[in-house]
């Protein structure tokens, strides 16, 4: 295993190999993501801005404080969750998205496991509003998130205008308002589109869910790459009991489930159905 090189004369705060070990076990319990040496440096820049605004010393004490206050816990989970995300990502997700609603029109719970700012939970909206023509349909949309901070942006709906760069004109004119003054280059999405979308907190490691059931269609993209194949198997499978038996979960373009073919089957690119 390579060391953390010595850092007194490198770094800010002290930061060992044991202390990155502690990081890694207590982010593992928390939130079931599964770090890789290779993340050391990202997990110091990240804390090190925790320390400085409490005016710790060492990574240390400051994982000793993580401990014993739940408040920090938060923080310690929001700063180092990766949260990389745009509009449409992946659009060949929403084009099917967009063909199962036609199919099944009687759709009703739609869940999106990974919201992070907004752009995937408002782009299953925007394909859910122009498949029915209406921004309030009989269906109602989960994004739920582990990182708080990223879910009030999301809530908030304000993007930089380079953001929509790539959606149509009518899309862009349809759901997106552009800021004034002090807003310009910036864009707020539309409030009938942001009512369409309940956004919670959620931690896919927790024993309760905030979902109901039977769930259509869930989006978990590029989430399970964070957790070993145990943790792996073990939330796919509550997930699937959560859908209908004719629902549609989307996995991220870096994720594959064939090895489970007893909770789910293939049913597009990264595109799965469940089983039983």
């Amino acid at each position: 295993m390579t060391a953390i090189p010595s850092t007194d004369a490198q770094r800010e705060f002290s930061y060992s190999r044991r202390d990155f070990e502690r990081v890694k076990s207590l982010l593992f319990k928390q939130a079931g993501i599964n770090l890789s040496d290779s993340k050391d440096a990202m997990v110091y820049s990240r804390l090190a801005r925790r320390l400085r605004t409490l005016e710790i010393n060492t990574f240390k004490e400051y994982l000793t404080y993580v401990g014993s206050c739940k408040d920090e816990m938060e923080h310690f989970i929001n700063a180092l969750t990766t949260n990389l995300t745009a509009f449409f990502r992946e659009p060949h997700h929403f084009d099917a998205l967009a063909n199962y609603l036609r199919k099944r029109p009687q759709t009703k719970r739609i869940w999106c496991a990974a919201s992070s700012t907004g752009e995937e939970p408002y782009s299953i909206a925007m394909t859910v509003a122009s498949v029915f023509g209406t921004f309030t349909p009989d269906i109602h949309i989960l994004a739920t998130d582990i990182d708080s901070k990223v879910l009030q942006k999301a809530r908030e709906g304000v993007y930089a205008q380079n953001s929509i760069s790539q959606l149509s004109y009518d899309y862009k004119t349809q759901f997106f308002n552009r800021g004034k003054g002090a807003q310009t280059g910036r864009v707020r999405v539309v409030d009938e589109l942001r009512k369409m979308v309940q956004f919670e907190p959620l931690n896919l490691m927790s024993p309760n869910w905030c979902v109901d059931a039977p769930v259509d269609v869930i989006f978990c993209r590029n989430v399970m790459i964070y957790f070993d194949r145990p943790t792996q198997r073990k939330i796919l499978a509550r997930m699937v009991k959560l859908m209908c038996s004719d629902g549609m979960y989307v996995a991220g373009h870096s994720e594959n489930f064939t090895m489970y073919p007893e909770l789910v089957a293939p049913m597009g690119k990264t595109i799965y159905r469940p089983v039983g």
